[in-house]
């Protein structure tokens, strides 16, 4: 690391999106992103990876159509130096459809027949693994608040956000950890980005099926106290939040993250109350007021 503090630029470390890593660029590294296919393939996007399988079955159709036109009239019924003919004659052999009407005619169209079978068998069995890999994932569906708060709790200063499960079931055992990033320079000059752990009211909870406020006490042993606004832009501070646990209904541990930098964490502002009791005597929540917060009295440490 340099001794010389450079400033870094203002992006978040954890990307919002569910899809997404952490926002660093890696350089050096033998261990390249085109260099684990299969991570890749998994990590896609639906529509990327849907239409790069359709490219490679295009492709390899036509590589094959090439090969049976490099063999000349090789193949019964079809029209001599036809390419459509003879990709369709893959397209066919590939499928293990064969209707009969085009079938090998020579000992090269036969031995390149069995060549595609081994392929298209091969190729099959891939994308049928990938797909079922991609749909057996288990995925989290939390809601994090857009904003974290810092409100008074028992008269303390709190940082405070939302968390909600947006499935019908339930997270069992769900272990909540929240951690603050920040710049320092340390006595030597040298420059770090360093992680603290920030303790929490609860971080646990047995059953995590509605809502759930994450609190950390700013007192004097948090990470937290005596920094303001403007002081955690100054240090490029944020709040790194994972969550673990397992989902009930297919039985596998599952993760969500987020992250607030300074601006989103709001000081003298506490969440609306979303808790409600309905006609009936059911508690109702309202999440459409879920990112909602209001004003509130708040001393600084």
């Amino acid at each position: 690391m340099d001794k010389t503090h450079r400033t870094l630029p203002r992006t978040r470390l954890v990307n919002q999106d569910r899809r997404s890593g952490v926002n660093i660029l890696i350089k050096g590294s033998s261990s390249g992103y085109w260099r684990d296919p299969y991570h890749l393939l998994l990590t896609l996007e639906w529509f990327p990876f849907l239409a790069l399988i359709a490219v490679s079955y295009v492709l390899t159709n036509a590589l094959f159509a090439l090969l049976y036109l490099a063999g000349g009239d090789c193949i019964e019924n079809a029209r001599p130096g036809s390419l459509a003919d003879t990709f369709f004659f893959s397209v066919q052999t590939m499928a293990s459809i064969g209707y009969g009407a085009m079938y090998p005619r020579t000992d090269y169209a036969n031995v390149l027949v069995a060549i595609e079978a081994l392929a298209g068998l091969t190729g099959l069995s891939m994308a049928t693994g990938l797909m079922f890999a991609r749909f057996s994932r288990p995925t989290a569906r939390v809601l994090f608040s857009q904003v974290a708060v810092v409100a008074p709790y028992n008269g303390v200063p709190t940082l405070m956000f939302r968390a909600a499960n947006e499935r019908r079931n339930q997270i069992l055992e769900a272990q909540m950890g929240v951690s603050l990033v920040r710049n320092e320079i340390t006595a030597e000059g040298y420059f770090m980005r360093r992680f603290y752990d920030l303790k929490l009211v609860r971080s646990q909870t047995s059953i995590f099926s509605l809502t759930w406020t994450v609190m950390h006490k700013i007192d004097e042993s948090s990470p937290l106290c005596g920094f303001t606004v403007e002081s955690l832009d100054e240090a490029e501070a944020e709040i790194v939040v994972t969550l673990t646990g397992l989902d009930e209904t297919v039985s596998q541990t599952i993760h969500a993250r987020h992250s607030y930098i300074g601006s989103e964490i709001l000081w003298g502002k506490s969440f609306v109350d979303i808790l409600l009791r309905g006609r009936d005597g059911r508690r109702v929540i309202d999440y459409s007021r879920f990112h909602d917060v209001l004003p509130v009295e708040i001393s600084r440490n």
